[in-house]
């Protein structure tokens, strides 16, 4: 008998699994609990700060927009550049309102040094920011300047990744999903090369996330 070739065998197999299927394994399983511990403190800030700063990132703390301006103008003082470009009017709206020039002209944006947007939201359990293509800064904005500024709000701080994916998939239930939703955990590093760590080798090499402890009105 002729033996059958490595294409007959794998169609044969396909064959034999629709019309004998398996049934699924462990079917009472409940893969929707958690399989990662709480962290000790109760702030989901806090767990965010700590989880941030492991990845080399800086979190800046503000009470409110008031305090937040305060704060910003500081960091901006400390640096040797203080030309901002920012693409999203709402964010760039609350700069400007608080004495902060920003740059909206994307034809200039191979100049940015410093790049300030939102963010989707914030994982804390892992330090990380979910940032998407519906954003007005769009792709390039997350990865082109070397300082990338990220101001992000109480309401878009989640604890765990599955909390975030939730919360995008609501967001535009009634809109399409992004086309590219993609998480930040750090300054951008590489160490491809002689296994050296390389900090902005494909994006920013500093990352700063300003938290405003207070709710974003719907309007702003």
């Amino acid at each position: 008998m002729k033996e059958s070739t490595s294409r007959e065998k794998v169609l044969k197999a396909i064959r034999d699994a629709l019309v004998n299927p398996m049934e699924p394994p462990y079917q009472n399983e409940d893969f929707s609990d958690t399989i990662y511990a709480r962290a000790d403190s109760e702030y989901d800030e806090v767990t965010f700060a700590e989880a941030l700063a492991k990845v080399g990132g800086q979190f800046v703390y503000s009470s409110n927009l008031e305090e937040f301006a305060l704060n910003f103008n500081e960091f901006l003082s400390g640096q040797s550049c203080k030309e901002l470009h920012c693409y999203e009017n709402i964010l760039q709206k609350i700069l400007n309102d608080n004495g902060i020039f920003c740059f909206n002209a994307r034809e200039e944006i191979n100049n940015c040094e410093i790049g300030v947007s939102t963010c989707e939201y914030l994982v804390a359990r892992l330090g990380s920011i979910m940032v998407s293509s519906r954003q007005g800064c769009g792709r390039k904005g997350f990865f082109w300047p070397p300082l990338h500024i990220v101001v992000a709000w109480k309401g878009q701080l989640v604890y765990d990744l599955k909390d975030a994916f939730r919360a995008i998939k609501k967001k535009y239930e009634d809109s399409p999903i992004p086309s590219m939703i993609t998480l930040i955990t750090g300054p951008s590093r590489t160490a491809d090369i002689e296994k050296t760590l390389v900090l902005g080798a494909h994006g920013p090499s500093r990352l700063v996330v300003f938290f405003i402890d207070e709710f974003r009105e719907e309007s702003e």
